[in-house]
């Protein structure tokens, strides 16, 4: 069947109501043969997604007016390898809800995330000027220092673009950490062997799953790869979200105002990373 995930608006309502609705939801579901797997909640914003597998975005519907009548605000058909990928496999607790990795049963994961892309700089130009064979072995010391800090910081590789990598994570100061951790391996490599310096820029962004385009991670995903697009060598760009979700965090951002990014119609207000 079909995989879908849906979003409510749900101000006021709390973690054991929702826990409530989604267990009348289970017990509803086999009548329109729909199977809900899980669901994310942001109470501070009073947002769930759910996920779930259904015939028809219909039959979905049809579970939730029977079951309590809180009606999705929209419900999207979405690839199996999305939700995993940007979302992860995510553990839940007896209620369904899904937790944060290593957290407790009270540390629900809100379903947002914070998507990074990383970018060699003049990768053709490298290529051409050290020949295939070098230039894959720029690549591979690329991935081997981006994974390393993927693991240390709890990022998920999403896929590799073929010179950079898309990863994300559920921290925005874990994801802010691990492209700062990036950079400074990558510096420490370049005082240890000058010839060929591999240089990388960096862009991250932070989203609901379910945005206004009817699509996960849709605008999130495009605007992490224009900030990386946008940066200069060396340097992290990332959005207003992703620095005010980093409050409090012991992380250094610098302003660099509103700039022009294609495919938005709007200016965006954009920071770099400051060193850690």
């Amino acid at each position: 069947m079909p995989l879908y995930m849906d979003i409510h608006n749900l101000q006021g309502v709390s973690a054991e109501e929702l826990a409530k609705a989604h267990e009348a939801d289970l017990a509803t579901q086999h009548k329109y043969g729909v199977e809900y797997r899980k669901y994310w909640f942001n109470e501070s914003c009073g947002k769930a997604f759910c996920l779930f597998e259904a015939p028809s975005a219909d039959a979905a519907a049809q579970v939730h007016c029977e079951a309590h009548g809180q009606m999705a605000e929209k419900i999207i058909e979405i690839q199996p390898e999305l939700a995993e990928g940007f979302l992860g496999g995510g553990e839940v607790n007896a209620a369904g809800a899904v937790l944060v990795p290593g957290g407790s049963a009270d540390a629900r994961d809100s379903g947002i995330r914070t998507v990074l892309f990383t970018d060699i700089v003049d990768s053709t130009m490298l290529t051409q000027y050290v020949g295939d064979d070098a230039a894959m072995e720029f690549v591979r010391i690329h991935d081997m220092i981006v994974r390393n800090a993927l693991v240390a910081w709890n990022g998920r590789e999403v896929k590799h673009t073929g010179d950079g990598i898309m990863a994300s994570f559920i921290s925005s100061a874990s994801a802010v950490r691990c492209a700062a951790r990036i950079q400074r391996d990558l510096a420490l490599r370049r005082q240890e062997r000058s010839e060929h310096p591999i240089k990388v820029r960096i862009g991250g962004a932070a989203g609901e799953p379910v945005e206004h385009q009817n699509d996960i991670f849709g605008a999130t995903v495009q605007l992490a790869s224009r900030l990386c697009s946008h940066a200069e060598p060396d340097q992290i760009l990332v959005s207003s979200v992703v620095a005010e979700l980093c409050m409090g965090k012991g992380l250094s951002f610098r302003s660099l105002g509103e700039v022009s990014l294609k495919g938005f119609g709007q200016p965006v207000r954009i920071h770099s990373v400051e060193s850690e």
